[in-house]
């Protein structure tokens, strides 16, 4: 069976130091590796783009800690299969005093009737649960799941880690045996960067060059190595759609406008809505540059809307002049901060009524009192005052009977000149309530 697998199956690590990469985990100190090492492992959940090891570093796992293997598919698993996997358990347990892992691939595949027959033995301890997903936990996986489990992320290959892997791979005695093989730096590279980190997709690749070739000895150049590949992979699935679309917001947001647009590509790339992009400028328009320059947020708009009309591939045109416009803008998330602190008073404080004399006219006046029945100012005597009226449109006149403060508008871009305004405005109206 060994000749016939795969190369990334031939070859893959027995032993946690075996593994390339993952170091952030795995290294010393680190959480998983704690757990390993002192046979604490609880349930937990591993997740990452394909090709990083999930199911590897499941197999270790239970290699380290002596632990029973059963792999299943949480998509094709039913309830009969989990009580049989639950039986077993119990039995071999007794028997050998022997735990067992369940490592469940495409855990977010997994159905509350499935769920519902395994949690009580995980919460037990009679079996460890591992499950591995390229999805955003969080986002894909039962919550009753996640609150059992302790989340693990694994992370792409960097290139570096990537030309270890294919140097580990020749050095395996299940490699290639009975064949020299070399590779130039060049060659590694070309599959460090189109592999973006899946170690089964480089090591198809190395193994693609070997087999198409002919001859006992080989030297794999940069021409082969290209041939062996072909086409760069995009990985994206649903942990690209948000961190990607995080990432642009964040570039954006640091005024990077070429890392701004560099992650639209990628996003186009991968096949994403533009209408989704748009949307998400739209927001940031007004989150993050708001009136520091009110321009954006009408240039968002008629980039949502051009985007509309046009569709892909020219809408990938407006998508970057909006966010290269919006990165070169100044920067005010102050009206965003106002609406979640008036908001967070609305929810959480006191309900302050509206004072009499800006009330609706054909209303019957009712008394200034907060829900507690306190009396919040006393303005039954106010009138109300037109601002248009006065010279400067200001009257100082109090519009909300509590003394607070929501917008602070920065020193930045046009919100430099509303902050002189509003300035004089409040010292008005702090004039005018002096006793």
């Amino acid at each position: 069976m060994t000749r016939v697998a795969p190369l990334a199956a031939r070859v893959r690590p027995k032993s946690i130091d075996q593994i390339v990469g993952q170091t952030h985990i795995l290294g010393p100190g680190k959480l998983l590796r704690r757990m390993i090492d002192a046979d604490a492992l609880t349930s937990v959940i591993l997740h990452g783009p394909p090709g990083t090891g999930k199911t590897t570093l499941a197999e270790v796992i239970a290699k380290a800690t002596s632990r029973r293997f059963v792999r299943e598919n949480a998509a094709s698993v039913g309830v009969k299969r989990i009580r049989e996997i639950i039986d077993e358990a119990a039995r071999i347990l007794g028997e050998q005093n022997k735990r067992t892992i369940l490592f469940l691939d495409e855990i977010h595949r997994f159905s509350k009737s499935q769920q519902d027959v395994l949690l009580a033995d995980v919460e037990r301890g009679l079996i460890t649960l591992i499950g591995a997903t390229t999805e955003n936990p969080l986002f894909a996986v039962n919550a009753a799941l996640i609150s059992r489990s302790t989340l693990f992320r694994l992370e792409s290959l960097t290139e570096d880690e990537t030309c270890t892997l294919i140097d580990n791979a020749l050095k395996h005695p299940d490699a290639f045996p009975n064949q020299s093989i070399e590779i130039t730096e060049d060659a590694k590279r070309v599959w460090a960067i189109k592999s973006e980190g899946d170690a089964r997709r480089a090591l198809t690749a190395l193994e693609v060059a070997v087999r198409s070739s002919p001859g006992d000895t080989l030297l794999i150049d940069k021409q082969l190595a290209e041939d062996s590949i072909q086409q760069k992979l995009a990985v994206y699935g649903d942990d690209g759609h948000y961190d990607t679309i995080s990432a642009m917001i964040k570039s954006v947001r640091g005024s990077d406008p070429d890392a701004a647009v560099y992650w639209i590509a990628r996003m186009l790339d991968a096949g994403e809505d533009p209408r989704f992009i748009a949307r998400r400028l739209a927001i940031l328009a007004s989150e993050d540059i708001g009136n520091a320059d009110p321009r954006g947020i009408m240039i968002a708009q008629a980039a949502w809307d051009l985007v509309e009309r046009i569709g892909m591939p020219e809408a990938r045109i407006t998508l970057s002049q909006c966010a290269t416009y919006l990165a070169c803008a100044p920067k005010s998330n102050a009206a965003y901060m106002a609406i979640n602190a008036a908001m967070d008073d609305v929810k959480n404080g006191r309900v302050l009524p509206v004072p009499i004399y800006l009330r609706d006219g054909n209303t019957s006046p009712r008394s200034s009192a907060d829900g507690s029945g306190q009396r919040v100012r006393d303005l039954e005597d106010e009138k109300y005052q037109y601002s248009h009226n006065a010279d400067d449109q200001l009257t100082g006149q109090d519009y909300l009977g509590v003394d607070k403060r929501y917008y602070e508008p920065k020193d930045v871009g046009s919100e430099k000149i509303l902050k002189a305004f509003l300035e004089n405005a409040r010292a008005k109206k702090s004039q005018r309530n002096q006793p």
